[in-house]
């Protein structure tokens, strides 16, 4: 695995980032209308996604939470997400996107883990 990136849902985009700033003290690597992302000691890097955000990307998933949003997701960068997809599948994971191009410029997969944690397995596009 190249590097992962965690992705919490959050209710206030800036109210978030300003949290997150002020908790790592460090800036934003990222900080654009839909995501902010921080890197975290150790390479790995924490996003923040707001809710509307989420469900205008995956208008399918299961509602979850107190407002029906799932708070979680898991974002692998690995060399062959299909492999790692459908290992994940054949373990029980719940599909909720196949293996696709995405407009910020991967091709990733979603799934559901047995707990209701989004899973994504991703690889840069090209």
């Amino acid at each position: 695995m190249e590097s992962t990136l965690i992705v919490l849902y959050v209710a206030d985009q800036s109210r978030s980032t300003a949290f997150y700033r002020a908790v790592l003290g460090c800036e934003p690597v990222l900080d654009v209308p839909g995501m902010t992302q921080f890197l975290l000691p150790g390479g790995a890097t924490l996003g923040l996604m707001p809710f509307e955000a989420i469900r205008r990307l995956l208008p399918t998933l299961p509602r979850g939470g107190e407002d029906d949003t799932p708070r979680c997701e898991l974002y692998l960068v690995v060399d062959d997400p299909g492999s790692f997809h459908g290992r994940a599948l054949d373990s029980g994971a719940t599909e909720l996107d196949a293996l696709a191009p995405r407009d910020w410029g991967d091709e990733a997969a979603y799934s559901l883990d047995p707990d209701g944690h989004v899973l994504a397995f991703a690889q840069p596009s090209g």
